[in-house]
């Protein structure tokens, strides 16, 4: 602690005795310092201030129907390509900054100088600033408002742009899947022609497999058929041709068992079948003929084929009611002749499903004849149906994607899609924003100050000279002690002059600096 106050001590004692170097340094410091920031040019900075914005009813109406051009894509497409190369070459040609350009070099110079000090800064989603420094204020105002014109005009020409370059493409494109198309067509419906037996119609099934698909049907026919037919013959095999009754005469007529009988094998068939089925009709139709027979016969014949006994003819002609004996008659059984009838049917129908079944076959025989002779066929079919579908969806994809794209056109051009709104147009600067003069005055002073007594300590490191007892201590030589000086009045008066020559060096160096920040604050600049 006491070598750090010795220390201390010997640096204050130093910098008293070469105060007039630390005042010259400190004069020296601040008078370069302060020359050099009256001559630092004032910088002036020009703004703009933008509002971008898409239409709250067009927009969302548009969704899903036109090309997907959101206000935040378009906004961060500007924003990147507002300061390439060929939009700040426009900048400089436009604000005559050309004309100080000597050559390749120097303009690539203010081609990165420009896209350093142009800035554009979001201050909300759909606010932004343009802001530039220059020294000069009316360059400054032209920089920045012809940016704001190329930032206008890129929203619509970079547009328009897209629009007639994704026309083009998309028309080319169209043209090219519009011959594309039209030859899968072309081929499918000549290789359709070529094996339209083998190939599936509308309905997804090929003449050959409707043609084998006939052929078991029929055949299915053809066995009902032949199995009621044999049916009908065993029918008719056990039915009698004719039928011996006994005739009441006070009876109404000799066919009223048949009748009753039809009328029973009716309902039974009536119990499982309709009354559009064969057999129901053709028995309602027996029924009728039984109903339409004669109520007495003509003439009887005997079952043996004999002739009947003469007490039955006089029987026969005696009035009725009259208690006589009944009598046996035989007469044609109906059945059977609807059996016959019913067999021939049936007949017909079995040789009419036999020739059905031979066609059918025939045809099924020559189209798998030419389906072994043509291998692959619908493989080869699969695959032109294949490719006509691709390229079929393609070209309704792209059909749509180019209405799509005039629709979007339509929009930007005549709806006004995306609204543009200089809030702030820009102003050409009065007063300079640049550089902080009065930072810069403090800055300098405070660098004076410390310089001045920077170089006291660095010449007191150089000294050789001894300041007090403990710095001559420091050799290890044995020191008895030390004789401090009595200062008289004439001494205190001389270092009371000294000291105050001092404070007024420093205080005018102050007062220099404060006259220079008045006037700063005072004569508008930065």
């Amino acid at each position: 602690m006491r070598q750090l106050q010795a220390q201390l001590r010997g640096h204050a004692v130093g910098l008293w005795r070469r105060r007039w170097i630390a005042v010259a340094v400190a004069w020296l410091i601040c008078l370069t310092g302060w020359a050099g920031v009256a001559n630092i040019p004032d910088s002036y900075e020009a703004s703009a201030r933008l509002y971008v914005d898409a239409d709250e009813v067009l927009t969302p109406l548009l969704h899903g129907l036109a090309l997907d051009n959101s206000l935040s894509n378009q906004i961060d497409v500007l924003q990147r390509t507002l300061l390439s190369r060929p939009n700040v070459e426009k900048l400089i040609s436009k604000t005559d900054l050309d004309l100080q350009v000597r050559g390749p070099a120097q303009l690539e110079e203010m081609v990165a100088e420009l896209e350093r000090a142009i800035r554009i800064t979001p201050q909300t989603r759909n606010l932004f600033t343009i802001t530039y420094r220059n020294s000069s204020p009316q360059l400054a105002h032209d920089v920045v408002n012809t940016v704001l014109n190329i930032f206008i005009e890129s929203k619509i020409g970079h547009n328009r742009s897209d629009m007639e370059n994704a026309r083009v493409f998309l028309d080319q494109q169209i043209a090219g899947y519009e011959r594309k198309l039209r030859e899968a067509e072309t081929k499918r419906a000549e290789f359709r022609a070529k094996y339209i037996d083998l190939l599936p119609g509308d309905g997804g099934t090929s003449r050959l497999d409707a043609a084998r698909l006939q052929v078991r049907s029929l055949e299915g026919l053809l066995a009902d058929a032949v199995g009621r037919r044999d049916r009908l013959a065993q029918e008719i095999g056990v039915t009698p041709p004719t039928l011996v009754v006994e005739v009441d005469p006070g009876s109404t007529g000799a066919g009223g068992g048949d009748l009753a009988a039809a009328k029973r094998r009716l309902e039974e068939l009536l119990t499982t079948e309709t009354e559009q089925h064969p057999d129901v009709v053709r028995q309602r139709r027996l029924i009728e003929q039984l109903r339409s027979a004669p109520t007495t016969a003509a003439s009887v014949a005997p079952v043996t084929g004999s002739a009947a006994p003469s007490s039955g003819s006089s029987a026969a002609a005696a009035p009725a009611g009259l208690g006589r004996p009944a009598r046996s008659v035989a007469q044609p059984n109906m059945v059977y002749e609807q059996l016959k009838v019913l067999h021939v049917q049936a007949e017909s129908d079995v040789a009419s499903l036999k020739r059905q079944v031979a066609d059918a076959t025939a045809e099924r025989d020559r189209l798998e004849e030419i389906a072994r002779g043509a291998p692959g066929v619908q493989a080869q079919f699969i695959n032109l149906d294949r490719d006509y579908d691709v390229v079929r969806k393609n070209y309704d994809e792209l059909v749509g994607r180019r209405e799509q794209m005039r629709l979007s056109a339509a929009a930007d051009t005549d709806a006004d899609k995306v609204r543009i709104q200089v809030v702030d147009p820009p102003q050409v600067p009065r007063v300079p924003v640049g550089p902080k003069r009065p930072l810069l005055l403090s800055g300098v002073l405070l660098a004076g100050l410390g310089g001045g007594v920077a170089a006291t300590i660095l010449l007191g490191q150089l000294d050789q000279s001894f300041h007090n007892l403990h710095d001559l201590r420091g050799l290890g030589l044995p020191v008895a002690g030390a004789i401090s000086l009595q200062a008289g009045a004439p001494r205190i008066g001389r270092r009371v002059v000294n000291v105050a020559a001092v404070a007024v060096a420093v205080l005018l160096l102050c007062g220099v600096y404060g006259g220079l920040v008045l006037h700063v604050l005072h004569g508008g600049r930065a």
